[in-house]
């Protein structure tokens, strides 16, 4: 019997809340949006059981403790900022005292887990650095090494990303040119990890491992803005996906 491939997929959501005027008037309207279509599907089709957490439901149920995150051979966080993960509401609101899940993913990947961060507005550092994972537990995981200042670089002529080690599992069977990327967030390698693909010069995809377990490091989006309807609907979308997911798991 084959045991099922589970991933948890943490962010890739958004509220947008505008303000319309016409003259004297004014009204507001709120619109729901989630950006994980893509990459659930691709994962699907390679057979992962996907749990997806939105950006409003994480800070109550993204799980607590490294026990409880060993329910998933891979964790993704896309797009959702250290603050959503640190501040359970009931610390928040309540003042009670619960787990730093930023120290639980740390020892999740240390005891065998695979963790991917994906690349927004809100991961690595992000806009106005407001993703703050930068000297956290998290960046000890990670085989790049973040900065502590806004680390988008906006590519709106689009950028090609390179691969600097076909033989790697994470790229097998890509070969030929990549489409285009619209930005990406400025990391470095730290020594002992592993670039595999470059876009501007920088890390895109970059892998390592940690105690027991591995990381990779996807430093552009898994769905737009970042990443285009080319690259979405590029034919080695899902593939690359699966190959990030068998690879960082350890299957």
């Amino acid at each position: 019997m084959t045991l099922a491939k589970r991933v948890l997929i943490a962010g890739e959501s958004w509220v947008t809340h505008s303000i319309h005027t016409k003259g004297f008037d004014s009204f507001t309207t709120t619109e729901y949006n989630e950006g994980v279509r893509w990459l659930k599907a691709a994962l699907e089709q390679g057979g992962w059981e996907v749990t997806f957490l939105p950006n409003h439901l994480a800070p109550r149920e993204f799980p607590q403790t490294p026990e409880a995150l060993a329910a998933y051979d891979v964790v993704m966080l896309s797009d959702i900022g250290a603050n959503t993960l640190l501040l359970h509401p009931d610390t928040f609101a309540r003042s009670i005292p619960s787990p730093n899940r930023l120290v639980s993913i740390r020892e999740y990947v240390k005891n065998g887990g695979g963790l991917v961060m994906i690349g927004g507005y809100l991961t690595f550092q992000g806009i106005e650095a407001k993703g703050k994972y930068a000297g956290s537990p998290i960046e000890e995981v990670l085989p790049v090494q973040l900065y502590h200042h806004d680390d988008r670089v906006e590519s709106p002529q689009g950028v090609t990303p390179h691969v600097g080690d076909p033989s790697h599992p994470v790229v097998a069977g890509l070969d030929g040119v990549w489409p285009d990327l619209l930005g990406y967030n400025e990391v470095q390698t730290k020594p002992e990890g592993e670039v595999i693909v470059r876009v501007g010069g920088d890390p895109l995809i970059a892998v390592g491992n940690f105690g027991k377990g591995r990381s990779v490091a996807f430093t552009s989006d898994c769905g737009p803005h970042w990443a285009p309807p080319p690259f979405c609907d590029w034919a080695g979308y899902a593939p690359l996906w699966n190959n990030i997911a068998n690879w960082v798991s350890g299957k």
